[in-house]
């Protein structure tokens, strides 16, 4: 994707281009989308084609009905405050956020203009909607993960590493202020297992370094990655990704790119998916409905991957079931 292909929002309603309004005798509706991540990171572009396809299959083309102005925060937090006060400042019709961090600063700028986020762990906890049916506002959206999957994470570990006896779950609190929403059902997995958690903050990669270097001088360990603006960029992945294979410890991840890119196991949101969802609520929103009366969407889709290439190489064991189990197997 070339960014100079998109049109950008700094000069206002004034930077859209009239001509294409006049060609097609219609008004051209504006929206801003901001995502948490990189633009050039593979699950990017797998949202953005996602995201694309669901507004055509909805009649929005952009160029003729549509015009969509793209940001990209790359999990910096202070970037993404920038983006979300020039998307806010030039008032788009609404405004499509992706990740917890993103809408936060979405909706400390602006309480009219509507906003629909995509791939939000907790938007309730995190005081985004007042409810999940109900969510009030200007905000609505859709769910990637359930607070649940902090246990099926380390009970999918526990299956390739039985003799596990610890485990660390990492995330930055900064990009992942919802990370409790994940560690008591993680804490409470583990304990149930017979396994010591270990909580494990980061903010640099230095501090990611430390932890899973600690983990490989302690036989029996093993990682858990929640999913995190920071950590799910691909940059911090595929370090995260890089030392597990170093120090050999096994670990699993919550997006499946990070399988593909020699994690060994991941299980979470189709966050493609989510994104081909969200405009069926952009379509509502234009046409007149209130995000307050749109419900929060829980996710429909979920991806199991075994890399098996990466489990030979850590020298663990895959069962059976849990090869069968999985939507995709790479050999």
């Amino acid at each position: 994707m070339n960014r100079r292909a998109f049109i950008t929002l700094l000069g206002g309603a004034a930077t859209w281009p009239i001509a294409a309004r006049a060609q097609q005798g219609e008004r051209v509706r504006r929206i801003g989308v901001l995502s948490g991540v990189a633009e050039d990171d593979p699950q990017t572009k797998q949202n953005l084609m996602g995201f694309k396809q669901g507004l055509q299959e909805l009649g929005w083309i952009e160029g003729r009905n549509i015009q969509v102005d793209y940001r990209f925060g790359e999990g910096d937090v202070q970037r993404i405050e920038r983006f979300a006060k020039e998307l806010v400042s030039s008032q788009p019709d609404l405004i499509v956020g992706g990740t917890t961090p993103v809408i936060s600063a979405l909706a400390r700028e602006t309480k009219t203009i509507p906003i629909i986020f995509v791939v939000v762990s907790d938007p309730v906890g995190s005081g985004l909607v007042a409810s999940l049916p109900h969510p009030g506002g200007n905000i609505t959206g859709f769910i990637n993960i359930e607070a649940s999957m902090g246990g099926k994470w380390i009970e999918f570990l526990k299956e390739v590493s039985p003799r596990l006896a610890r485990t660390a779950l990492i995330y930055n609190p900064e990009t992942a202020p919802y990370y409790h929403y994940y560690l008591a059902p993680f804490e409470a997995a583990t304990r149930s297992l017979g396994v010591e958690p270990m909580p494990s903050p980061v903010h640099g990669t230095e501090d990611i370094e430390a932890i899973i270097k600690g983990l490989g001088e302690r036989s029996e360990s093993g990682l858990v990655v929640m999913p995190d603006t920071f950590v799910g960029t691909a940059r911090v992945s595929n370090q995260i990704i890089s030392l597990a294979a170093r120090y050999r410890v096994p670990a699993i991840y919550p997006d499946r790119y990070m399988a593909a890119a020699g994690g060994l196991l991941s299980y979470g949101t189709d966050n493609a998916d989510l994104f081909r969802r969200a405009p069926t609520y952009i379509d509502r929103i234009l046409k007149g409905a209130k995000p307050a009366d749109l419900p929060v969407q829980l996710p429909t889709k979920f991806e199991f991957v075994v890399n098996l290439k990466t489990a030979k190489a850590l020298g663990v064991d895959v069962p059976l079931k849990l090869r069968a189990f999985a939507d995709e197997v790479i050999e």
